[in-house]
């Protein structure tokens, strides 16, 4: 630190503001500082600094990878938190752990400074864990009883809303719904399914609708077996919303494949869904597009105002979708036709 801030021409006071960020500094001092280390091949300690801080500076993301994939909703949450924590003097790293006992192992060395906590369950055990062991925690989901934990999650109420106000205001009077099997694997009390489903046949009971849903594994085969079973059952259908991303592709080609033509028999709406998952399909599929990338920048930024200031409120946020049209919604078709 001396030889750099001789090169610099700075005091070594000046020389530990700019490494350690800890007070502010101009902008061309910094860079005569950041110059200098350059010049002399300096760089700085992390571990060092971690030692005299106590904290790490880093992030994990837990993400149970062998049990989810790592779609592009969940892509676009990772990205976006990254770039985030980084803007905010952090760094972020994937933990694809997939049992509380690995996240133990993990969290018990001290390798990170918080969790965030990636699809989430009704009963995560996982934020029993981090409780227990005292480390900071944010969760990109809801368990069935969030009061008193941090959390950023998709507004799945008021989507569920929206898809029914755009379907209903174009004529269609019955309208299903397509999920993912919730009792299955990885699924089994996986929070988006199950405020779906139970916002969705509220909301159509307080329409004066049949509730009609139809659930599928989460890929293309099974959602085009999905689409010939609904069609059987409840052959009136004339609308559907679906939150089965991996199944929508084979979803909308089962549709075709009945004999259905979109959106001229049948309209389909995804919900939460990527943009690349109503591109994919044919044709392209409108949607309440999944607020991915300000998930994963909210969570970040939720998890560093936890760290850097414990007493601060709890961060309780529902972020909504987005409606994109594409050219799978249209007027129900006339009695009859």
């Amino acid at each position: 630190m001396q030889e750099v801030a001789a090169r610099a021409g700075v005091s070594l006071a000046t020389v530990s503001f700019v490494v350690n960020d800890s007070k502010p500094v101009s902008a061309a001092t910094r860079a005569r500082v950041e110059q200098a280390m350059a010049d002399l091949g300096f760089r700085r300690n992390v571990l060092a600094r971690a030692l005299a801080s106590q904290r790490t500076r880093i992030i994990a993301l837990a993400f149970p990878a062998l049990e989810h994939k790592l779609g592009t909703t969940a892509l676009n949450v990772v990205t976006t938190a990254a770039l985030a924590a980084n803007e905010r003097g952090f760094n972020l790293v994937l933990w694809p752990v997939n049992t509380v006992e690995q996240l133990d192992d993990y969290v018990g060395g001290g390798l990170v400074d918080g969790v965030l906590l990636m699809e989430v369950t009704a009963e995560d055990p996982r934020v029993d864990l981090l409780q227990r062991r005292g480390v900071p925690f944010v969760l990109v989901g809801r368990t069935a009883d969030p009061a008193g934990l941090r959390y950023v999650d998709i507004d799945f109420e008021s989507a569920v809303a929206d898809g029914l106000d755009h379907l209903v205001g174009l004529g269609h009077t019955r309208v299903a719904l397509l999920l993912g099997e919730l009792h299955s694997g990885s699924l089994s009390g996986y929070g988006p399914i199950a405020r779906t489903e139970a916002a969705y046949r509220a909301q159509v009971l307080e329409r004066g609708l049949e509730p009609v849903v139809v659930r599928s594994p989460q890929d293309p085969r099974s959602g085009r077996e999905a689409a010939a079973r609904l069609l059987e059952a409840h052959p009136g259908v004339t609308a559907v919303l679906a939150l089965n991303e991996d199944a929508l592709h084979g979803f909308v080609n089962g549709l075709a494949a009945s004999g259905r033509t979109l959106p001229d028999d049948v309209s389909v709406l995804g919900l939460a869904t990527s943009p690349d998952a109503v591109t994919n399909a044919d044709p392209a599929v409108s949607a309440l597009v999944a607020p991915g990338p300000e998930l994963g920048r909210r969570g970040v930024e939720a998890m560093v105002d936890a760290l850097e200031a414990p007493e601060a409120p709890l961060v309780q946020e529902l972020v909504p979708c987005t409606l994109h049209l594409n050219h799978s919604t249209a007027a129900a078709p006339a009695a009859g036709a």
